[in-house]
Protein backbone atom coordinates (compact mmCIF):
# COMPACT_ATOMS: atom_id res chain seq x y z
CA UNK A 1 0.00 0.00 0.00
CA UNK A 2 1.11 3.51 -0.70
CA UNK A 3 2.39 5.54 2.24
CA UNK A 4 2.12 8.95 0.58
CA UNK A 5 1.23 11.86 2.85
CA UNK A 6 -0.58 14.93 1.69
CA UNK A 7 -1.17 18.46 2.83
CA UNK A 8 -4.51 19.92 3.81
CA UNK A 9 -4.44 22.19 0.78
CA UNK A 10 -4.51 19.21 -1.55
CA UNK A 11 -8.02 18.51 -0.37
CA UNK A 12 -9.23 21.97 -1.22
CA UNK A 13 -7.70 22.58 -4.65
CA UNK A 14 -8.33 21.04 -8.05
CA UNK A 15 -5.68 19.45 -10.24
CA UNK A 16 -4.96 22.80 -11.93
CA UNK A 17 -4.18 24.46 -8.59
CA UNK A 18 -7.33 26.58 -8.48
CA UNK A 19 -9.82 26.49 -5.64
CA UNK A 20 -12.90 24.42 -6.49
CA UNK A 21 -16.04 26.59 -6.42
CA UNK A 22 -17.89 23.84 -4.58
CA UNK A 23 -15.22 23.41 -1.89
CA UNK A 24 -16.21 24.16 1.68
CA UNK A 25 -13.72 24.98 4.41
CA UNK A 26 -16.33 25.03 7.17
CA UNK A 27 -19.07 22.46 7.79
CA UNK A 28 -21.55 25.30 8.27
CA UNK A 29 -21.12 26.57 4.70
CA UNK A 30 -23.47 24.56 2.48
CA UNK A 31 -23.80 24.88 -1.32
CA UNK A 32 -27.51 25.62 -1.46
CA UNK A 33 -26.97 27.39 -4.77
CA UNK A 34 -25.92 24.06 -6.25
CA UNK A 35 -28.23 21.55 -4.56
CA UNK A 36 -31.99 22.10 -4.66
CA UNK A 37 -34.47 20.91 -2.05
CA UNK A 38 -35.47 18.13 -4.46
CA UNK A 39 -31.82 17.04 -4.58
CA UNK A 40 -31.49 17.11 -0.80
CA UNK A 41 -34.64 15.00 -0.37
CA UNK A 42 -33.42 12.36 -2.82
CA UNK A 43 -29.97 12.22 -1.20
CA UNK A 44 -31.44 11.94 2.29
CA UNK A 45 -33.40 8.88 1.20
CA UNK A 46 -30.14 6.95 0.78
CA UNK A 47 -28.44 8.25 3.92
CA UNK A 48 -26.49 11.18 2.41
CA UNK A 49 -27.12 14.40 4.35
CA UNK A 50 -25.74 17.90 3.86
CA UNK A 51 -26.72 19.22 7.27
CA UNK A 52 -27.75 17.89 10.67
CA UNK A 53 -25.48 14.82 10.56
CA UNK A 54 -21.76 14.73 11.28
CA UNK A 55 -19.49 13.47 8.51
CA UNK A 56 -15.74 13.37 8.01
CA UNK A 57 -16.13 14.24 4.33
CA UNK A 58 -18.64 14.44 1.49
CA UNK A 59 -18.63 14.11 -2.29
CA UNK A 60 -21.76 14.41 -4.43
CA UNK A 61 -21.79 13.66 -8.14
CA UNK A 62 -25.00 14.84 -9.83
CA UNK A 63 -25.26 13.38 -13.33
CA UNK A 64 -21.73 14.22 -14.58
CA UNK A 65 -20.85 17.12 -12.28
CA UNK A 66 -19.12 17.00 -8.90
CA UNK A 67 -21.12 19.60 -6.99
CA UNK A 68 -19.80 19.16 -3.52
CA UNK A 69 -16.42 17.93 -2.29
CA UNK A 70 -14.97 18.52 1.15
CA UNK A 71 -13.26 16.77 4.04
CA UNK A 72 -12.62 17.77 7.63
CA UNK A 73 -10.36 14.95 8.80
CA UNK A 74 -6.60 15.15 8.23
CA UNK A 75 -6.35 11.36 8.17
CA UNK A 76 -7.60 10.93 4.63
CA UNK A 77 -7.99 12.58 1.26
CA UNK A 78 -11.18 12.80 -0.80
CA UNK A 79 -10.99 13.86 -4.45
CA UNK A 80 -12.78 13.34 -7.72
CA UNK A 81 -11.19 10.40 -9.53
CA UNK A 82 -10.19 12.68 -12.44
CA UNK A 83 -8.28 15.04 -10.13
CA UNK A 84 -6.64 12.11 -8.36
CA UNK A 85 -5.43 10.54 -11.61
CA UNK A 86 -4.02 13.87 -12.76
CA UNK A 87 -2.28 14.39 -9.43
CA UNK A 88 -0.84 10.93 -8.68
CA UNK A 89 1.03 8.82 -11.23
CA UNK A 90 1.19 5.95 -8.72
CA UNK A 91 -2.61 5.68 -8.64
CA UNK A 92 -2.82 4.56 -12.25
CA UNK A 93 0.32 2.41 -12.00
CA UNK A 94 -0.55 0.55 -8.77
CA UNK A 95 -4.33 0.56 -8.38
CA UNK A 96 -6.45 1.82 -11.26
CA UNK A 97 -8.11 -1.18 -13.02
CA UNK A 98 -6.16 -3.65 -10.89
CA UNK A 99 -9.05 -5.07 -8.79
CA UNK A 100 -11.50 -5.01 -11.72
CA UNK A 101 -10.10 -5.86 -15.19
CA UNK A 102 -11.03 -3.24 -17.75
CA UNK A 103 -11.71 -5.98 -20.33
CA UNK A 104 -13.95 -8.03 -18.01
CA UNK A 105 -17.13 -7.43 -20.04
CA UNK A 106 -18.97 -4.82 -22.09
CA UNK A 107 -19.72 -2.73 -18.99
CA UNK A 108 -16.07 -2.41 -17.95
CA UNK A 109 -15.03 -1.70 -21.53
CA UNK A 110 -17.53 1.17 -21.74
CA UNK A 111 -16.27 2.57 -18.45
CA UNK A 112 -12.64 2.29 -19.53
CA UNK A 113 -13.37 4.15 -22.77
CA UNK A 114 -14.35 7.36 -20.94
CA UNK A 115 -11.93 10.18 -21.75
CA UNK A 116 -12.80 12.05 -18.55
CA UNK A 117 -13.62 9.52 -15.81
CA UNK A 118 -16.24 10.40 -13.20
CA UNK A 119 -16.37 9.13 -9.64
CA UNK A 120 -14.43 9.51 -6.41
CA UNK A 121 -11.06 8.68 -4.85
CA UNK A 122 -10.52 8.08 -1.14
CA UNK A 123 -7.08 7.54 0.40
CA UNK A 124 -6.75 6.87 4.14
CA UNK A 125 -3.21 7.35 5.40
CA UNK A 126 -1.16 4.86 7.40
CA UNK A 127 -2.35 4.59 11.00
CA UNK A 128 -5.29 6.99 10.54
CA UNK A 129 -8.53 6.07 12.31
CA UNK A 130 -11.22 8.27 10.75
CA UNK A 131 -13.83 8.66 13.49
CA UNK A 132 -16.81 9.98 11.53
CA UNK A 133 -18.29 8.35 8.41
CA UNK A 134 -17.35 9.71 5.00
CA UNK A 135 -20.25 9.97 2.54
CA UNK A 136 -20.44 9.91 -1.24
CA UNK A 137 -23.42 10.14 -3.57
CA UNK A 138 -23.84 9.03 -7.18
CA UNK A 139 -27.00 10.88 -8.12
CA UNK A 140 -29.01 10.86 -11.35
CA UNK A 141 -31.16 13.97 -11.75
CA UNK A 142 -31.87 13.81 -15.49
CA UNK A 143 -34.19 11.52 -17.44
CA UNK A 144 -32.76 8.76 -19.64
CA UNK A 145 -29.18 9.47 -18.59
CA UNK A 146 -26.27 7.03 -18.81
CA UNK A 147 -24.11 7.68 -15.77
CA UNK A 148 -20.69 5.98 -15.78
CA UNK A 149 -18.48 6.19 -12.68
CA UNK A 150 -15.21 4.74 -11.42
CA UNK A 151 -14.42 4.84 -7.69
CA UNK A 152 -11.22 3.88 -5.89
CA UNK A 153 -10.76 3.49 -2.12
CA UNK A 154 -7.29 2.85 -0.64
CA UNK A 155 -6.67 2.16 3.04
CA UNK A 156 -3.03 2.12 4.08
CA UNK A 157 -1.70 -0.08 6.87
CA UNK A 158 -3.44 0.15 10.29
CA UNK A 159 -6.06 2.62 9.05
CA UNK A 160 -9.85 2.62 9.46
CA UNK A 161 -12.72 4.20 7.53
CA UNK A 162 -16.49 3.98 7.42
CA UNK A 163 -18.05 5.13 4.15
CA UNK A 164 -21.71 5.59 3.21
CA UNK A 165 -22.47 5.63 -0.52
CA UNK A 166 -25.90 6.58 -1.83
CA UNK A 167 -26.80 5.66 -5.40
CA UNK A 168 -30.10 7.27 -6.29
CA UNK A 169 -32.26 8.79 -9.00
CA UNK A 170 -34.49 11.79 -8.31
CA UNK A 171 -38.09 10.67 -7.71
CA UNK A 172 -39.45 12.06 -10.99
CA UNK A 173 -36.81 10.16 -13.01
CA UNK A 174 -38.13 6.85 -14.33
CA UNK A 175 -35.49 5.69 -16.85
CA UNK A 176 -31.73 5.72 -17.22
CA UNK A 177 -28.62 3.61 -16.88
CA UNK A 178 -26.02 3.52 -14.12
CA UNK A 179 -22.69 1.75 -14.66
CA UNK A 180 -20.06 1.75 -11.94
CA UNK A 181 -16.60 0.39 -11.22
CA UNK A 182 -15.63 0.12 -7.54
CA UNK A 183 -12.09 -0.82 -6.55
CA UNK A 184 -11.15 -1.14 -2.88
CA UNK A 185 -7.72 -1.88 -1.45
CA UNK A 186 -7.50 -2.69 2.26
CA UNK A 187 -3.98 -2.72 3.67
CA UNK A 188 -2.40 -4.71 6.47
CA UNK A 189 -4.52 -4.56 9.66
CA UNK A 190 -6.78 -1.92 8.08
CA UNK A 191 -10.58 -1.92 8.33
CA UNK A 192 -13.17 -0.66 5.86
CA UNK A 193 -16.88 -0.53 6.73
CA UNK A 194 -18.93 0.23 3.62
CA UNK A 195 -22.67 0.90 3.54
CA UNK A 196 -24.21 1.30 0.09
CA UNK A 197 -27.86 2.24 -0.38
CA UNK A 198 -29.61 2.19 -3.78
CA UNK A 199 -32.94 3.80 -4.71
CA UNK A 200 -33.83 3.97 -8.40
CA UNK A 201 -36.61 4.75 -10.83
CA UNK A 202 -38.70 1.84 -12.20
CA UNK A 203 -37.02 1.71 -15.62
CA UNK A 204 -33.41 2.34 -14.58
CA UNK A 205 -30.78 -0.30 -15.45
CA UNK A 206 -27.96 -0.73 -12.90
CA UNK A 207 -24.66 -2.48 -13.65
CA UNK A 208 -22.09 -2.35 -10.82
CA UNK A 209 -18.70 -4.05 -11.09
CA UNK A 210 -16.68 -4.28 -7.88
CA UNK A 211 -13.41 -5.77 -6.68
CA UNK A 212 -11.91 -5.66 -3.16
CA UNK A 213 -8.44 -6.85 -2.14
CA UNK A 214 -7.74 -7.40 1.57
CA UNK A 215 -4.22 -7.84 2.92
CA UNK A 216 -2.93 -9.50 6.09
CA UNK A 217 -5.13 -8.87 9.12
CA UNK A 218 -7.41 -6.57 7.12
CA UNK A 219 -11.16 -6.45 7.65
CA UNK A 220 -13.87 -5.65 5.12
CA UNK A 221 -17.51 -5.18 6.15
CA UNK A 222 -20.02 -4.39 3.41
CA UNK A 223 -23.76 -3.72 3.64
CA UNK A 224 -25.71 -3.27 0.42
CA UNK A 225 -29.37 -2.22 0.56
CA UNK A 226 -31.76 -1.72 -2.37
CA UNK A 227 -34.76 0.43 -1.39
CA UNK A 228 -36.55 1.43 -4.60
CA UNK A 229 -35.83 -1.41 -7.04
CA UNK A 230 -34.93 -0.50 -10.64
CA UNK A 231 -35.90 -2.44 -13.72
CA UNK A 232 -32.73 -4.48 -13.38
CA UNK A 233 -29.70 -4.83 -11.15
CA UNK A 234 -27.04 -7.37 -11.98
CA UNK A 235 -23.98 -7.47 -9.76
CA UNK A 236 -21.36 -9.99 -8.67
CA UNK A 237 -18.76 -8.24 -6.47
CA UNK A 238 -15.42 -10.01 -6.05
CA UNK A 239 -13.45 -10.07 -2.80
CA UNK A 240 -9.95 -11.50 -2.42
CA UNK A 241 -8.64 -12.27 1.07
CA UNK A 242 -4.95 -12.39 0.22
CA UNK A 243 -3.21 -12.02 3.60
CA UNK A 244 -3.14 -14.27 6.64
CA UNK A 245 -5.99 -13.46 9.02
CA UNK A 246 -7.89 -11.30 6.53
CA UNK A 247 -11.67 -11.37 6.94
CA UNK A 248 -14.85 -10.16 5.27
CA UNK A 249 -18.56 -9.89 6.02
CA UNK A 250 -20.86 -9.01 3.13
CA UNK A 251 -24.55 -8.37 3.72
CA UNK A 252 -27.09 -7.76 0.96
CA UNK A 253 -30.69 -6.68 1.64
CA UNK A 254 -32.97 -6.25 -1.35
CA UNK A 255 -36.62 -5.59 -2.14
CA UNK A 256 -38.04 -6.64 -5.49
CA UNK A 257 -41.40 -5.43 -6.80
CA UNK A 258 -43.41 -6.00 -9.97
CA UNK A 259 -41.32 -5.32 -13.07
CA UNK A 260 -37.90 -5.57 -11.40
CA UNK A 261 -35.19 -8.19 -11.83
CA UNK A 262 -32.54 -8.31 -9.10
CA UNK A 263 -29.55 -10.55 -9.84
CA UNK A 264 -27.13 -10.29 -6.92
CA UNK A 265 -24.15 -12.51 -6.26
CA UNK A 266 -20.76 -12.19 -4.66
CA UNK A 267 -17.59 -14.27 -4.81
CA UNK A 268 -15.14 -14.41 -1.92
CA UNK A 269 -11.78 -16.03 -2.61
CA UNK A 270 -9.91 -17.04 0.54
CA UNK A 271 -6.27 -17.24 -0.51
CA UNK A 272 -4.41 -17.26 2.82
CA UNK A 273 -4.38 -19.15 6.12
CA UNK A 274 -6.75 -18.14 8.93
CA UNK A 275 -8.95 -16.13 6.59
CA UNK A 276 -12.69 -16.04 7.22
CA UNK A 277 -15.82 -14.77 5.48
CA UNK A 278 -19.58 -14.43 5.86
CA UNK A 279 -21.76 -13.85 2.82
CA UNK A 280 -25.36 -13.06 3.75
CA UNK A 281 -28.28 -12.38 1.38
CA UNK A 282 -31.74 -11.31 2.51
CA UNK A 283 -34.48 -10.66 -0.04
CA UNK A 284 -38.14 -9.69 0.11
CA UNK A 285 -40.14 -10.22 -3.07
CA UNK A 286 -43.53 -8.55 -3.65
CA UNK A 287 -43.30 -9.22 -7.40
CA UNK A 288 -40.51 -9.31 -9.97
CA UNK A 289 -37.53 -11.62 -9.72
CA UNK A 290 -34.80 -12.13 -7.16
CA UNK A 291 -31.75 -14.22 -8.00
CA UNK A 292 -29.53 -14.71 -4.94
CA UNK A 293 -26.10 -16.15 -5.56
CA UNK A 294 -22.86 -16.41 -3.66
CA UNK A 295 -19.69 -18.43 -4.07
CA UNK A 296 -16.96 -19.10 -1.52
CA UNK A 297 -13.63 -20.44 -2.79
CA UNK A 298 -11.23 -21.81 -0.18
CA UNK A 299 -7.61 -21.91 -1.34
CA UNK A 300 -6.06 -22.26 2.13
CA UNK A 301 -6.80 -23.10 5.75
CA UNK A 302 -9.93 -20.98 6.14
CA UNK A 303 -13.53 -20.91 7.27
CA UNK A 304 -16.52 -19.30 5.60
CA UNK A 305 -20.30 -19.47 5.34
CA UNK A 306 -22.82 -18.29 2.73
CA UNK A 307 -26.48 -17.83 3.67
CA UNK A 308 -29.23 -16.98 1.16
CA UNK A 309 -32.71 -16.37 2.56
CA UNK A 310 -35.83 -14.97 0.93
CA UNK A 311 -39.37 -14.03 1.90
CA UNK A 312 -41.98 -14.32 -0.87
CA UNK A 313 -44.94 -11.96 -0.36
CA UNK A 314 -46.59 -12.18 -3.76
CA UNK A 315 -50.22 -13.29 -3.66
CA UNK A 316 -50.63 -12.55 -7.37
CA UNK A 317 -47.76 -14.96 -8.20
CA UNK A 318 -46.04 -12.42 -10.46
CA UNK A 319 -42.57 -12.97 -9.06
CA UNK A 320 -40.17 -15.51 -7.62
CA UNK A 321 -37.00 -15.97 -5.58
CA UNK A 322 -34.15 -18.21 -6.71
CA UNK A 323 -31.36 -18.87 -4.19
CA UNK A 324 -28.13 -20.59 -5.25
CA UNK A 325 -25.34 -20.45 -2.64
CA UNK A 326 -22.10 -22.20 -3.62
CA UNK A 327 -18.88 -23.39 -2.03
CA UNK A 328 -15.66 -24.66 -3.58
CA UNK A 329 -12.75 -26.07 -1.58
CA UNK A 330 -9.30 -26.28 -3.15
CA UNK A 331 -7.45 -26.95 0.11
CA UNK A 332 -8.06 -29.84 2.50
CA UNK A 333 -8.06 -27.41 5.46
CA UNK A 334 -10.85 -25.24 4.04
CA UNK A 335 -14.05 -25.32 6.11
CA UNK A 336 -16.94 -23.98 4.07
CA UNK A 337 -20.71 -24.17 4.57
CA UNK A 338 -23.88 -22.88 2.92
CA UNK A 339 -27.62 -22.71 3.42
CA UNK A 340 -30.65 -21.41 1.56
CA UNK A 341 -34.25 -20.86 2.61
CA UNK A 342 -37.40 -19.23 1.25
CA UNK A 343 -40.47 -18.59 3.38
CA UNK A 344 -43.54 -16.43 3.89
CA UNK A 345 -45.44 -14.54 6.57
CA UNK A 346 -47.16 -16.96 8.94
CA UNK A 347 -50.77 -15.83 9.62
CA UNK A 348 -50.59 -16.93 13.25
CA UNK A 349 -47.69 -14.55 13.84
CA UNK A 350 -49.67 -11.66 12.37
CA UNK A 351 -52.69 -12.55 14.49
CA UNK A 352 -50.57 -12.69 17.63
CA UNK A 353 -49.10 -9.23 17.00
CA UNK A 354 -52.56 -7.86 16.26
CA UNK A 355 -53.71 -9.21 19.61
CA UNK A 356 -50.94 -7.10 21.15
CA UNK A 357 -52.39 -3.91 19.66
CA UNK A 358 -50.76 -3.64 16.21
CA UNK A 359 -52.80 -3.27 13.05
CA UNK A 360 -52.19 -5.72 10.18
CA UNK A 361 -49.74 -3.50 8.25
CA UNK A 362 -47.71 -2.82 11.38
CA UNK A 363 -47.62 -6.51 12.27
CA UNK A 364 -46.46 -7.57 8.81
CA UNK A 365 -43.81 -4.82 8.69
CA UNK A 366 -42.49 -5.85 12.08
CA UNK A 367 -42.16 -9.48 11.00
CA UNK A 368 -40.36 -8.48 7.81
CA UNK A 369 -38.06 -6.22 9.82
CA UNK A 370 -37.21 -9.13 12.08
CA UNK A 371 -36.42 -11.32 9.06
CA UNK A 372 -34.17 -8.72 7.44
CA UNK A 373 -32.36 -7.82 10.64
CA UNK A 374 -32.05 -11.27 12.18
CA UNK A 375 -28.56 -12.16 13.43
CA UNK A 376 -27.05 -9.00 11.98
CA UNK A 377 -24.96 -7.17 14.54
CA UNK A 378 -23.41 -3.73 14.53
CA UNK A 379 -25.79 -1.93 12.18
CA UNK A 380 -25.70 1.83 12.56
CA UNK A 381 -28.90 3.79 13.15
CA UNK A 382 -29.01 5.11 9.58
CA UNK A 383 -28.62 1.66 8.03
CA UNK A 384 -31.18 0.32 10.46
CA UNK A 385 -33.61 3.00 9.27
CA UNK A 386 -33.15 1.88 5.67
CA UNK A 387 -34.04 -1.69 6.63
CA UNK A 388 -37.17 -0.42 8.33
CA UNK A 389 -38.13 1.38 5.12
CA UNK A 390 -37.96 -1.88 3.17
CA UNK A 391 -40.05 -3.59 5.82
CA UNK A 392 -42.67 -0.84 5.57
CA UNK A 393 -42.78 -0.96 1.77
CA UNK A 394 -42.97 -4.74 1.66
CA UNK A 395 -45.55 -4.82 4.45
CA UNK A 396 -47.94 -2.74 2.39
CA UNK A 397 -47.18 -4.83 -0.68
CA UNK A 398 -48.13 -8.01 1.13
CA UNK A 399 -51.64 -6.77 1.71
Amino acid sequence: MSDIKNTRSAKNFGSDGTLNTFDILSPTMMPYDKLTQIDLTALGEVGVFIEGVERSGSLILRDFTSLYINSWDEGFELLSIADALNKYDWLREQYYWKAVPEDLDDITKQCASQLQPQGYFVHVYKGAKVKLPCQTALYMASENLSQIVHNVIILDEDSELQIITGCVSEHSISSGRHMSIDEQYIGKNAKLISSMVHAWGPDVLVHPRAGTIVEEGGRYESSYISLRPPKRIESNPMTWLNGNGASAKLLTIIHSSIGSTIDIGGDVILNADDTSAELIHRGVCTGGEIHQKGLLIGNAQCRAHVDCAGMLLDKEKQGFIESIPGIKALDEEARLSHEASIGKIVPEQVEYLQSRGLDEHEAISLLIRGFLGANIEGLGAELDDRISEIAELAGHGEN
